[in-house]
């Protein structure tokens, strides 16, 4: 594949049916009525709580199987990184819809206007990133936020901004309507977020890959920094700046309390160096003033020993005053995380029933396939946890070890013990069980940093009570390497991933444990849908998601349950929908029992999270439209394309 920029154009009927594999019914003809009004999708979770739940019920268990595509978008910005754009690129894109238009972002960060009824362009606007930088994280654009200035007149400039992070780390507003930059904020419309964290080694040591969180007049943006390069990366400070001028109100430092400012390593403008990340989108709660914050990780990730208090803040749930970025309460997932075990995924605020009193609470996964439910207003957990000991044996020397780590009453949704397959593989390296520290003998990690649930996140039910979780079981080895020994160790593994950790007394070296034909070396499932009840803690149900068809280097198709990234969409009418696996395929279960109802061929990938919506046409009838991004993934291998795709019941 060649990288391109193509012209984005609607497919006809006849070629959307060769490329989706899915003929019957037809591709339905777009609408040629006029839009009178739409049910709005308004922020990347759906809602700014991130629930990913729709109350549309057109469609249904009973009637899902007639879904069919109604349109698709091509928008043309694919990379496999062996052209003149090194980076490969992920479509993990979840639109928003707000009034009557649709807005995604590209991985390239073009951001576009569409009609959502036909798929049809309304306006383009390019930021024209630097491609030919090597972004640390892909080429990656998960979404857009969108903000009413109310102190506006109607008909203003700007009065609905869209806003858009990009890979090269700025922060651009939009005007809803045209497109256009909004010249009041920043300067021509954009604020530049590398001034600040840190010198960079390299163009795409810095990016931002999730959509900004918007409250109370204020965008906040968190960062993707490579943190297995160097103790000294940049900060991973989030910031909040004026939605209407784009000044900076607030910067939350990810250093621990106490952290020595004048000796310690910082920026030039004073942020430390070296801290956590917030990777992953964040939610708001803004009846309570409260941004929620899901951390990372401190650099590097697997060897903490020089700077064990850099932690204090990391794989941690963090609520922030949202009018001053001052922390309200934090709850640590992960303690001195050692295993790339950092919260990636957006915190899911819902209410749930606990002793016949409606409880706001928080909902958050995690890679280790744990899910912590917690009181949103305090942080304290709602289902208990408790400390259990895990393995300190076999560390680096100099590290720092957690003797315990916190566990929920809710059952791991992963699997924590290796079974099956790739003996040899599996002997020669040391695992005690989920927690076994990194080491020099070689160490498993799993389910591993790609496992678990990823920043596709989860969706919630609140009606139900559910919690629908996609995580993956997909082990990987990670050996700590003497720093005299890791250019010739490196030298002598091309094709695996080595990290320098410059600054620490050891590299890495961290490969996916895989058998000969290219499958995960534990038995299956690989990845599993899982659905929790909220209130007794209690597993409903769960079922293997995905089928080895687009795995194996032959096609099988088993629905053995596969590794995947991305997250459901769950509706009041029983549906769950689900693409994310390695295979090409978008998914509907009944919410109720796991049952699979429907499923439909995706030209591409379908790394991504969907979302719903409802169109009403002035001729009279409506239509509910299921979208999903079909773009692949280039690190996992999966499919490239540019697709967006939208399904929709016969008329």
């Amino acid at each position: 594949m060649t990288n391109r920029r193509l012209r984005a154009r609607p497919l006809t009927l006849s070629i959307l049916c060769l490329l989706l594999l899915a003929c019957s019914p037809p591709a339905l003809a777009p609408p040629t009525q006029r839009t009178l009004s739409v049910t709005d999708w308004p922020a990347y979770g759906g809602d700014l709580g991130g629930q990913r739940h729709s109350s549309l019920e057109i469609i249904t268990p009973v009637n899902v199987g007639s879904l069919a595509p109604a349109w698709t978008y091509h928008h043309g910005d694919v990379s496999d990184g062996r052209g003149d754009v090194p980076s490969t690129t992920a479509f993990q894109n979840t639109p928003i819809l707000v009034g009557d238009t649709l807005y995604l972002c590209t991985p390239f960060n073009r951001v576009i206007a569409l009609d959502p009824a036909t798929g049809a362009e309304r306006w383009v606007h390019d930021p024209e990133i630097d491609l030919s930088a090597r972004y640390a994280n892909q080429l990656v654009c998960r979404g857009v936020a969108a903000w009413q200035d109310d102190g506006a007149a109607a008909g203003a400039a700007c009065r609905r901004t869209v806003f858009t992070a990009t890979n090269d780390a700025r922060l651009i507003a939009l005007d809803a309507t045209t497109g256009e930059r909004c010249a009041r904020f920043g300067s021509a419309g954009e604020v530049d977020l590398n001034a600040g964290p840190g010198e960079q080694k390299w163009q795409g040591e810095y990016q931002v890959t999730s959509p900004p969180a918007v409250v109370g007049g204020l965008v906040v943006v968190g960062s993707a920094v490579s943190d297995n390069a160097r103790v000294d990366a940049p900060s991973g400070v989030v910031r909040a700046f004026d939605a209407r001028t784009g000044a900076l109100r607030w910067a939350w430092d990810l250093a621990p309390p106490g952290f020595d400012y004048e000796t310690g390593l910082k920026s030039a403008a004073g942020y430390a160096l070296g801290t956590p990340n917030v990777w992953a989108p964040m939610s708001v709660d803004a009846a309570r003033g409260l941004v929620f914050v899901p951390t990372g990780n401190a650099s590097p990730d697997y060897y903490h020993g020089e700077r064990s208090d850099m932690n204090h803040y990391g794989s941690s749930v963090v609520a922030l005053y949202a009018a001053t970025g001052e922390v309200a309460w934090h709850f640590q997932t992960v303690h001195h995380d050692l295993w790339d075990f950092d919260v990636p995924a957006q915190p899911t605020l819902t209410t749930i029933d606990v002793n016949g009193r409606a409880q706001p609470a928080l909902v958050q996964t995690t890679k280790m396939g744990l899910l912590f439910v917690l009181d949103r207003e305090t942080g304290e957990p709602l289902h208990a946890v408790e400390e259990r000991p895990v393995p300190t044996a076999g560390a680096a020397p100099g590290e720092v070890i957690s003797p315990t780590q916190p566990f929920p009453a809710i059952p791991i949704l992963a699997r924590d013990r290796i079974t099956g397959k790739c003996r040899e593989l599996i002997e020669s390296s040391r695992f005690d069980g989920m927690y076994t520290p990194p080491s020099l003998q070689g160490t498993i990690i799993y389910p591993g940093n790609a496992g678990g649930s990823n920043w596709g996140g989860i969706a919630v039910d609140p009606d139900r009570q559910l919690a629908l979780v996609r995580t993956s079981n997909l082990p990987w080895s990670v050996k700590l390497i003497p720093r005299a020994d890791f250019e010739a160790e490196r030298e002598a593994h091309r094709g695996h991933e080595h990290a320098p950790q410059i600054g620490t007394p050891y590299g890495m070296r961290r490969q996916m444990l895989v058998s000969p034909i290219g499958l995960p070396c534990v038995a299956p499932p690989w990845g599993t849908l899982s659905a929790v009840d909220l209130r007794s803690g209690e597993i409903r149900w769960q079922v293997p998601h995905g089928s080895v068809r687009d795995l194996a280097p032959f096609p099988l198709p088993l629905d053995w349950g596969v590794p995947g990234l991305g997250g459901p969409l769950v509706t009041s009418s029983g549906l769950v929908f689900i693409a994310a696996a390695m295979d090409d395929y978008l998914r509907a279960f009944d919410s109720e029992s796991g049952e699979e109802l429907w499923k439909a061929r995706l030209p591409a990938g379908g790394q991504a999270t969907p979302m719903t919506y409802r169109v009403e046409f002035e001729a009279g009838g409506a239509r509910q439209y299921v979208l999903i991004a079909a773009g692949g993934h280039g690190r996992a291998g999966t499919t490239l394309g540019d697709s967006l795709v939208a399904f929709a019941l016969e008329e």
